[in-house]
């Protein structure tokens, strides 16, 4: 039976260059989708799936994501005085105990395999979940819910996976599929960014793992991919066979908030999810779309 998974490793380190200005002074992950950070979504799915340790590996300037997840005495006690208990429930609900929050400097951007080996030993020998924030997905059952409990059954490796387009494998980790029972794959290997006539398949790994602690020895090999950097699927690559390799077909949608488009599609479809907002922002919508024709 695999050990429960507890941690979660959420890499924050980059410097978001494809949104500036925005990001000139607020981290990427601090942007709102609707009226939360997208990194908030990425914790409230990990803690929906029984995560109880957070390890945001970081940077320079990324100390509000720290921030935003700590106790704020001065705003809590104003809005208790002003009996605005909705928001008080708000930031308390916001918060994580500082026990189980830990900021990681990543000093070097040497890609996100060495961002998860900045983790190592505050995961130790356990299997851990790996969230990547920009990767939003809305489903009923929380994406990590649906990983770690595949994990039960299978242990080893489990990542989220969905089918992209062939023309676009050379955007993603695409596996090499041995053998598919329902919506797990096994993989007989990995290939990162393939060109697309080259592609073992269209299964395209997103930002939802859960990994064994082995990738810990290979990571710590410091060998270099595509990119000039230390890519985690390739680590994950040398792995296979000495721990089960899987990928799961989630259920759900996932929006690459990486983008612009891919952020505003998220913001439309998040605000037409949210029961407060869908009567209110549908027809706005209808309205816009009306107007461009």
């Amino acid at each position: 039976m695999p050990q429960r998974v507890r941690k979660a490793v959420l890499p924050v380190a980059g410097l978001g260059t494809r949104f500036l200005p925005a990001t000139k002074v607020i981290p990427k992950e601090m942007i709102p989708v609707i009226d939360k950070p997208v990194v908030q979504y990425a914790i409230e799915e990990a803690r929906a799936a029984g995560i109880e340790e957070f390890i945001f590996v970081t940077a320079d300037g990324k100390e509000s994501i720290a921030n935003h997840f700590s106790v704020h005495p001065v705003l809590e006690s104003m809005l208790a005085e002003k009996k605005k208990f909705a928001e008080l429930k708000i930031v308390q609900d916001t918060t994580l105990p500082s026990a189980n929050l830990h900021m990681v400097k990543q000093h070097d951007p040497l890609g996100l395999g060495h961002a998860v080996w900045c983790a190592w030993q505050l995961i130790g020998d356990e299997p851990f979940a790996v969230i990547l924030p920009d990767d939003m997905v809305l489903s009923g059952v929380p994406c990590l819910k649906q990983l770690i409990d595949a994990h039960a059954q299978v242990g080893g490796h489990v990542v989220a996976v969905e089918n992209v387009a062939r023309d676009q494998t050379n955007r993603y980790g695409i596996l090499d599929v041995q053998s598919e029972d329902g919506r797990l794959a096994k993989a007989k290997g990995l290939v990162e960014k393939p060109d697309p006539a080259k592609a073992p398949s269209t299964l395209a790994i997103i930002g939802r793992y859960i990994l064994d602690p082995i990738v810990f020895k290979e990571l710590d090999k410091r060998t270099k991919g595509a990119g000039n950097e230390i890519q985690l699927t390739d680590a994950l690559n040398r792995t296979i066979g000495a721990v089960p390799f899987h990928g799961l077909k989630f259920d759900g949608k996932r929006y690459d908030c990486g983008t612009r488009v891919g952020f505003i599609e998220a913001n439309v479809a998040f605000g037409l999810a949210h029961p407060e907002l869908v009567d209110r922002l549908r027809p706005i919508i209808e309205r816009l779309l009306a107007d461009t024709k």
